[in-house]
C-alpha cells in the first residue's frame, strides 16, 4: 500500500531526486525531454506535482474519502448514506481520520477524483460503493495501491476488502409473505441496474416468483429519487396488468410511490401493500407506515470504517459478511383485494 513518491519517480525514471524536484516544481537544471518525462511518469504513478515536499515526508493525510455516483440531491433525502457515514464517524473519528466526500457524474470522474486524491496525499484509503459489475475503478484502485474497502458485493475485487450483506434472503422474505397474504401480481421498483446489488435483489426476485407461482411479477428500475419513484409507479399503476403489491428498493421511491397510489385513489394497503427497504423514521412518519425491510447500517459503516483503517495500517484484510436485512411488517401490507386472489 505505498505511496508514489519522488524516489519512486528518480528510479523510474533514472535520474536523481533532485533531478525530479526540479521538473516537478518548473525549476532550470533539467532539460525539457527529461522534464516531460519526469512529468509523465507522475501522472502514471498518481503523483501531484504540487505535493512533492509532504510526499518526501511520508506523513498521513489522516483522512479517509467516499465519492458518491448518485444524483446530489438524493444525500439530502436518502437516509441510507447519513447512516452509514454515521458508522464511519464512530469509527474514524475516534482514530482521528476526517471523512472527504466528493459526489461525481460518472465512473470515469470517481476515477479521476481517486488519482487525484492519492496523488495530492489527500487521503490515506477510500470507501468504494455501488459496485458493479467488470467495475472500471476496481483495476485502477489496485494499480495505485490505494488502500480501499469496497461496501456492497460479493464481487471480483481480487485482492481490496469487500463489506458486504446478502440481499437474497431478504428479497425471499418479503416475497413469501406477501404470497402467504394472497397477493399474485406483484411488482418490484429497483435501484440502477447495472449496480451489483440491484442485480442480486433481481434474480432472487425472479427466483422465488418463480417458486411460489406468482400469476405475474415484474421488475422495473430507477433512481432512487422521489422523482424517479413517483414516475415509475404511475406507470404501473395505470397499466394494463396493475399489480396488488410493490417492492422498492429503498424508502424515498416507497413514499413517493405512496403518494402517487393515493393520488390516484387506489387505497393503501386496501388495495395496494407497499414495502421498502432499508428501514428509517421515513417508512414510519408517512400514513399508513410502510412495512419495510430492516438491516443495522450503522454498525454496517462500522465495520467498513474498521476494515479500511486495517488495510491502511498494512493489516491483511479479508472479505467480511454482515447481517442480512429482515422484514418488519406495518400497516401497508394487507390481503389484497378478494376479486385479484
Amino acid at each position: 500500500m505505498k505511496r508514489p513518491t519522488i524516489a519512486d519517480i528518480a528510479q523510474r525514471a533514472g535520474v536523481s531526486k533532485g533531478a525530479v524536484s526540479y521538473a516537478l516544481n518548473g525549476r532550470r537544471g533539467v532539460s525539457d525531454a527529461t522534464r516531460q518525462r519526469i512529468v509523465a511518469i507522475a501522472r502514471e504513478l498518481g503523483f501531484n506535482p504540487s505535493n512533492a515536499a509532504r510526499a518526501l515526508s511520508g506523513a498521513s493525510a489522516r483522512a479517509v474519502g467516499m465519492t458518491l455516483c448518485r444524483p446530489a440531491e438524493i444525500l439530502a433525502v436518502e437516509t441510507f448514506f447519513m447512516r452509514l457515514i454515521s458508522g464511519f464517524e464512530a469509527e474514524l473519528a475516534a482514530r482521528g481520520f476526517a471523512l472527504t466526500i466528493q459526489v461525481v457524474s460518472t465512473p470515469a470522474d470517481e476515477i479521476a477524483v481517486y488519482r487525484r486524491w492519492w496523488g495530492e496525499r489527500r487521503v490515506d484509503g477510500v470507501f468504494v460503493t455501488d459496485l458493479r459489475g467488470d467495475d472500471v475503478r476496481i483495476p485502477v484502485l489496485r494499480d495505485l495501491r490505494l488502500p480501499a474497502v469496497v461496501i456492497g458485493g460479493p464481487g471480483d475485487t481480487g485482492p481490496i476488502s469487500q463489506v458486504w450483506s446478502d440481499d437474497a434472503p431478504a428479497i425471499t422474505e418479503v416475497v413469501r409473505y406477501l404470497s402467504t397474504l394472497g397477493h399474485r401480481r406483484i411488482a418490484r421498483v429497483g435501484g440502477m441496474p447495472e449496480l451489483l446489488h440491484t442485480q442480486t435483489r433481481t434474480r432472487a426476485f425472479e427466483e422465488v416468483c418463480a417458486t411460489v407461482g406468482m400469476e405475474s411479477a415484474v421488475s422495473v428500475f430507477s433512481d432512487y429519487t422521489g422523482e424517479g419513484g413517483s414516475v415509475t409507479t404511475r406507470r404501473l399503476l395505470t397499466g394494463d396488468d396493475r399489480p396488488t403489491a410493490i417492492i422498492y428498493d429503498n424508502d424515498v421511491m416507497a413514499v413517493a410511490g405512496l403518494a402517487v397510489a393515493q393520488e390516484l385513489g387506489i387505497g393503501v394497503p386496501a388495495d395496494l401493500s407497499i414495502v421498502a427497504w432499508d428501514d428509517s423514521p421515513l417508512s414510519s412518519l408517512v400514513h399508513p407506515p410502510l412495512s419495510a425491510l430492516r438491516r443495522d447500517i450503522a454498525e454496517y459503516g462500522a465495520h467498513a470504517a474498521r476494515q479500511l483503517l486495517a488495510t491502511i495500517a498494512g493489516d491483511n484484510v479479508g472479505h467480511l459478511r454482515a447481517g442480512a436485512a429482515h422484514l418488519i411488517p406495518r400497516g401497508s401490507t394487507a390481503p389484497p383485494p378478494a376479486g385479484s386472489r
